[in-house]
């Protein structure tokens, strides 16, 4: 497997909060070295004792989802790696982002497209126009087979950036209007493109860069011009499929008038930047919480000195739940079970909610 390298962020600032970058390709080495493919497997790939970790769990997966489901289900986990004879892995914080980006990475190319309408898309929307498949036609259009953004949605967005203008002129000449692309029709096409014999083979590959220098870059390129308010990025979804950011890309682009292209390096810091924006706050309820806190019941042992206080601050995430459960999960479920407590199940937002609790517990 090509790196593939997701620039995600634990904290709910970018400028106050350390980044917490996870990378996928040691997200692979681990869930290897860990032996979570004896019972797991991802797209297919692992074993088949357990679900595969790269199949769509829900519309908006997030951090918080990771941690929630990994709580779930740790005590029906050990217990598989015992009768295995596993050793149970520890997880620092960084190695559950690694963990979290590599699942990622995984659903975000997951094929919802259809080929077939892809392929009336790629007609209908004038891309066949200027690109075969193949070979350069008399329009100078670069074959498919040549795009390196077939695999890469980075690649891809910033082609549809960059290509814009020029499609714009060549379409405005012919008297076409320019084509608006909604996140379905973009995966479709996508879809049709990965699935031609001379690509299918092809292996994903996505790499953004450090969400820090991609915030200067946001800023330096004029785009906090227009993205405050209700436009920030902040308060949108539009990367959490490849579909939606490449469509997104090309329709802004088509209603503005760029000052100069994208460099490859210059899309990667700005794809780290936004999608650390958009795993940068779960959105949690700390009052919702605080309820959680003791419906589940933490606080029986952590406000009454059996077990230490709660007091994480900022250092309430969602990897570092995922490091905590590793880490002492199985002496906290026999100090449980002892007690005659019942193993905590999160549900919705139920993590999420906790998290924003333990923020204000200092």
């Amino acid at each position: 497997m090509k790196r593939i390298l997701l620039g995600l962020i634990a904290g709910a600032v970018l400028s106050q909060a350390a980044v917490l970058v996870g990378d996928s390709s040691r997200g692979a080495a681990l869930f290897k070295s860990q032996n979570c493919e004896t019972c797991h497997s991802v797209n297919g790939e692992g074993g088949k004792m357990a679900p595969d970790l790269g199949k769509r769990s829900s519309r908006g997966y997030s951090p918080s989802d990771l941690a929630g489901l990994m709580w779930n289900h740790a005590p029906q986990m050990w217990s598989a790696m015992e009768k295995a004879n596993l050793t149970k892995p520890k997880l620092d914080s960084q190695q559950a982002a690694d963990l979290f980006a590599y699942f990622f990475a995984a659903r975000y190319f997951e094929k919802k497209g259809d080929a077939g309408r892809g392929r009336q898309l790629f007609v209908s929307k004038g891309c066949a126009d200027c690109h075969n498949i193949t070979s350069t036609n008399g329009l100078g259009g670069t074959p498919v087979m040549k795009w390196a953004s077939v695999t890469d949605p980075i690649e891809l967005a910033r082609q549809m950036w960059n290509h814009s203008p020029k499609m714009r002129d060549t379409m405005n000449a012919k008297g076409m209007k320019m084509p608006i692309l909604t996140a379905l029709e973009m995966n479709d096409i996508s879809v049709y493109l990965q699935n031609l014999p001379q690509t299918k083979n092809l292996k994903p590959e996505f790499a953004p860069a450090s969400p820090t220098t991609g915030e200067v870059l946001f800023q330096a390129k004029g785009c906090t011009g227009c993205h405050v308010g209700d436009n920030s990025l902040a308060k949108k979804s539009s990367m959490r499929t490849a579909g939606e950011f490449a469509a997104s890309m090309w329709n802004h682009s088509s209603k503005m008038k760029q000052q100069s292209e994208l460099l490859p390096e210059e899309m990667r810091r700005l794809v780290g930047y936004i999608w650390a924006l958009q795993f940068s706050n779960d959105d949690g309820t700390a009052a919702r919480g605080q309820k959680v806190f003791e419906s589940r019941g933490c606080a029986t042992c952590h406000d009454k000195g059996q077990a230490p206080k709660l007091a994480m601050g900022d250092r309430a995430n969602s990897y570092e739940m995922i490091s905590v459960l590793w880490g002492h999960g199985p002496s906290m479920q026999k100090q449980m079970a002892s007690q005659g407590i019942k193993w905590p199940r999160f549900e919705n937002t139920d993590m999420s909610d906790l998290l924003a609790y333990l923020k204000t517990r200092r």
